[in-house]
């Protein structure tokens, strides 16, 4: 029997292997910080035996309520994921498989790897619909990516969309393939309108140092990039930098943060009810991109989430918030579960890759319902 985490996005220290039914692992740390949740590792043994791997660290976790109700991810190929038994005692993580095959994947979420964001920022330059642009270099010298979907003019209202901030949030990139692969179908009838007078500038991988050293929430040194935004620096966020630098150029008209929540089972947005602009137009115009998005798709909900902010009690360092803010405009963190979506689960799969696709493909129709008054 062997453990292994030497490879994209892995983590997992090994305590002890020896007995397939008493597995002893512990979750590493993000690099120079004390957050971690995030796992990803594989596991060689023997077809036909009950494997218990006992995670002995995860009640000291970043986010010990997340493990409740959860399962977690495996997959003998890497491509189909699936949910097995897991339970919580309040300090220890339980998995509990009985492996069909020799070896076998496991994850907090469906992983998606450094190799399949640059297919994807490769699959998406070759439209003529999308501009590719490199906006500048992480701490560990990978590309910051930055596609932009439509014609730029200045005429026309800038949407923008980041994802995976936190880079353990894998579902969030999920959600970009969904919603570029409804971007550049050039016979979206709902696109074909909204590129007429708007222009999407989508960051895919926000986090690519952590997604590779396989963080949760930080990059390369200890860093959360999602409270970097009222004043971020080359030295230790040049992530942010680089983004808001290219916002500053472009504007912003409208801006969704996509993420991935560890405790509540639902779909949700976060709006920037507390920053000081907020008005009862924004007001309004929010509502009515979260009546679209329910109407759209029963993933979505607006009863459970986030406490909003009090008037002008907003943590400004937040995305959303800095860029409602410096913008004077719409802004909404978007989160999707962990676990499942408590108000449609799925047994076998719980929230997934599939279902962020989906949701990233039908947010369109919820901003196509309310682009025509993003300047009003």
């Amino acid at each position: 029997m062997l453990i292994t985490a030497q490879f994209d996005s892995g983590n997992i220290d090994i305590l002890e292997a020896a007995d397939s039914s008493n597995i002893r692992l512990s979750i590493r740390k993000d690099n120079q910080s004390d957050f971690y949740q995030w796992f990803h590792f594989k596991l060689y043994g023997e077809a036909g035996v009950e494997h218990v791997m006992h995670i002995e660290n995860a009640g000291q976790s970043a986010y010990p309520d997340g493990w409740k109700d959860y399962c977690a991810v495996a997959s003998y190929d890497r491509d189909v994921w699936f949910r097995v038994p897991t339970e919580f005692d309040g300090k220890t993580l339980t998995i509990r498989h009985e492996l069909d095959q020799e070896s076998c994947y496991y994850a907090y979420f469906t992983p998606y790897s450094y190799e399949r964001h640059q297919d994807l920022i490769q699959w998406a330059q070759q439209s003529t619909l999308c501009e590719h642009v490199l906006l500048g270099q992480t701490l560990d010298g990978r590309d910051m990516n930055l596609l932009v979907i439509g014609e730029p003019s200045e005429e026309k209202q800038k949407i923008w969309v980041t994802a995976r901030q936190h880079p353990g949030e894998s579902m969030a990139e999920w959600f970009i393939e969904g919603l570029l692969g409804r971007l550049l179908d050039d016979e979206d009838g709902a696109v074909r309108k909204l590129l007429q007078n708007n222009v999407f500038y989508v960051v895919p991988n926000m986090n690519p140092d952590g997604s590779v050293r396989g963080h949760l929430r930080t990059n390369a040194v200890g860093v959360n990039l999602n409270r970097e935004w009222e004043q971020p620096s080359l030295a230790q966020s040049p992530e942010v930098y680089h983004v808001l630098k290219a916002m500053d150029q472009t504007g912003v008209d409208m801006y969704l943060d996509i993420h991935g929540d560890e405790n509540l089972p639902y779909n949700f947005v976060a709006g920037a009810e507390g920053v000081p602009s907020f008005n009862e137009a924004m007001d309004a115009l929010g509502n009515r991109f979260k009546a679209a998005l329910v109407a759209i798709t029963p993933e979505f909900q607006t009863e459970f989430g986030y406490d909003v902010d009090a008037p002008g009690e907003a943590n400004m360092t937040v995305a959303s918030n800095a860029v409602a803010e410096r913008f004077q405009c719409l802004a909404f963190t978007l989160e999707m579960p962990f676990k499942d979506n408590a108000n449609l689960p799925d047994a076998d799969f719980g929230w997934s890759a599939n279902r962020s696709q989906q949701l990233g493909a039908d947010v369109i129709s919820a901003i196509y319902a309310v682009a025509d008054d993003l300047r009003a």
